[in-house]
């Protein structure tokens, strides 16, 4: 599975931008290939990977709310 992360890394950062200037501009596109891979790109599996998160959550926090009135362990 990391290999295929690696790869396309390399494809899709790395040698498609081009001739580096320095190590510097490397990380840089670096960080932003890794922000655009965690937050933006489209997942297979289960369509946008932030959205998903963000309703897994808000679910859980619906359920774990006390009623009104009702005593809280927090």
């Amino acid at each position: 599975m990391a290999e295929s992360v690696i790869g396309l890394y390399k494809t899709e950062c790395v040698r498609h931008e081009g001739q580096w200037r320095g190590v510097d501009d490397l990380e840089l596109a670096t960080m932003s290939w890794v922000w655009w891979y965690n937050e933006i790109r489209l997942d297979s599996e289960i369509g946008y990977p932030l959205e998903f998160e963000q309703d897994y959550y808000r679910q859980m926090n619906a359920q774990q709310q006390p009623l009104l009135g009702e005593l809280s362990l927090h």
